[in-house]
């Protein structure tokens, strides 16, 4: 098996080409193109279902595309065999939008877990760097608690504790701020800035909060209707003159960006084959 390529510095650590995917013969992305580079903050915004969280979930692994190619820190991850799958995967963080922890585990448990899984340190190493990286989070302290002990705000940060536990090189988020009241949003961006600068790390964040977008990104990549509308820096992105983005950014509910996506005749769609026939359907049929 050859070995995974390895990323120098300033190289594109995710590179995406071509990527289309469609569920029950809907089209969801149609020939998506991105790459992210080395140390930067990456944003993907959108209108809902527009993509986003599909795209993470091939950055991830966890879909294969239709057609098109993905590749993470130099594996394709659409063809990789389960192994260096798994090798890949340890060298990534996910911070998940529900934070996916397990209630029946306490917090330490739960940040722990990826070194139980993945490291055979022994048990009093494990506490200590599960107390650095709570500690990173601002949550050092709460090792007891259960999940369901503690806010949504802080069952974020236990979730990015656990995602940055085994040191990644790149750090995925899917809709970090969600649900989240202003004050804690806030907290989650500046963390999201901080890890990237002491650690280092790439980091890719799906996101349909403008101030988390034009606060934490370099670089701020638009979906629509399938494929990448703009790729800019925030403040390229905050001025554009495009109709789409600038309805999108600006939050306006008129614009090129329909509230109604189905494709489908209203009134054929209500009364099916009535309409295809010129007739009123009849009671009972």
């Amino acid at each position: 098996m050859a070995e995974p390529v390895v990323v120098t510095p300033g190289e594109d650590v995710v590179e995406v080409r071509g990527l289309r995917k469609s569920f029950d013969g809907v089209p969801v992305l149609e020939g998506v193109d991105l790459s992210v580079r080395r140390g930067e903050t990456m944003a993907i915004i959108g209108s809902s279902g527009c993509g986003k969280s599909t795209v993470l979930r091939h950055l991830i692994g966890a879909y294969r595309p239709d057609a098109g190619s993905v590749w993470v820190l130099g594996t394709e991850m659409a063809s990789a065999p389960d192994e260096e799958m798994d090798k890949v995967r340890v060298r990534f963080g996910t911070l998940f939008q529900t934070g996916a922890l397990y209630n029946s585990m306490s917090v330490g448990e739960n940040v722990a877990l990826p070194l139980r899984e993945h490291t055979q340190l022994d048990e009093k190493i494990i506490g200590i760097i599960v107390k650095m990286k709570l500690e990173l989070v601002g949550l050092r302290g709460f090792e007891h608690l259960k999940p369901s002990q503690v806010s949504g705000g802080m069952a974020k940060r236990v979730g990015l504790a656990r995602a940055i536990v085994l040191d990644p090189e790149i750090l995925f988020y899917d809709e970090p701020t969600t649900g989240l009241d202003p004050i804690t949003a806030g907290v989650i961006n500046k963390l999201i800035m901080d890890l990237s600068k002491k650690l280092g790390v790439t980091s890719v964040v799906v996101t349909q909060d403008m101030n988390c977008a034009f606060t934490v990104a370099d670089r701020v990549a638009m979906l629509f209707r399938g494929k990448v509308q703009t790729v800019d820096t925030p403040d390229a992105v905050r001025r554009s003159a495009d109709p789409v983005v600038r309805q999108f950014v600006r939050g306006e509910p008129d614009g090129p960006i329909p509230l109604q996506r189905s494709s489908r005749d209203y009134a054929e769609d209500l009364l099916g084959s009535a309409v295809r026939g010129g007739g009123r359907p009849r009671p009972g049929s």
